[in-house]
């Protein structure tokens, strides 16, 4: 009507929320405290028990490669040494010979001639050589057997960590998921967001169990 203000309505400063954008909200909240899980943040978050077996899972793997790396080392020395004694000896038509040709060289090789020269000693004047041949075997034997000994130093030290890490890793993961129960207990609440956390630090021990036993059994 003329003269009359015409009252115009007003518009809507906010939308209202949906039932859509409350369920959305917690998902993305859970999904970002999901994203933000890594080795290391759980590792720090870990209990401190659980930290003390994956501390000594990573020690165990470190001395694994430790005794690789050491032993692989170790052979590659010995095959070296051990065939340039044998060029050495290659030319000799006696055991005085190629003990001379050897000299003081540090080998299972010398070793070896040693106990056949010391054989040939004691034994002189038998007439049957198959006596003198299975002497010197049965030393050889002993000699090749010490040498095995001392070149397997420290697998039994990678056995003991192949057969055990797996149970001590076990162990970790049994202890973080019985503190993720007491915590969801007292959370009243089994949602992901709270639940995720506490079973993906007490499955990471699991994990350095593996990774400390897997290579110390290969190798």
């Amino acid at each position: 009507m003329p003269g009359q203000a015409v009252v115009q309505p007003a518009a809507p400063s906010d939308v209202t929320a949906t039932p859509a954008d409350s369920v959305s909200r917690p998902l993305k909240s859970t999904v970002v405290a999901l994203r933000e899980l890594s080795p290391w943040s759980m590792f720090l978050s870990a209990d401190i028990l659980v930290k003390a077996v994956m501390i000594g899972l990573a020690f165990a793997s470190l001395m694994t490669w430790t005794i690789f790396i050491a032993k692989m080392i170790e052979l590659s020395l010995i095959k070296r040494k051990l065939r340039a004694a044998l060029d050495r000896i290659g030319d000799a038509r006696s055991l005085a010979e190629a003990q001379f040709a050897l000299g003081a060289n540090d080998s299972i090789l010398t070793a070896l001639l040693a106990a056949a020269m010391r054989e040939a000693r004691l034994s002189a004047g038998i007439s049957s050589d198959a006596g003198i041949k299975e002497r010197a075997a049965s030393s050889f034997a002993e000699i090749v057997r010490a040498e095995a000994r001392r070149i397997r130093l420290g697998m039994g030290l990678l056995a003991t960590i192949g057969a055990t890490s797996p149970f001590v890793g076990l162990f970790g993961t049994v202890w973080g998921i019985m503190n993720s129960f007491v915590g969801i207990s007292r959370a009243h609440t089994t949602n992901l967001a709270v639940v995720a956390p506490g079973i993906a630090e007490a499955l990471l021990a699991t994990a350095f169990g593996l990774v400390a036993a897997i290579p110390a059994v290969v190798i």
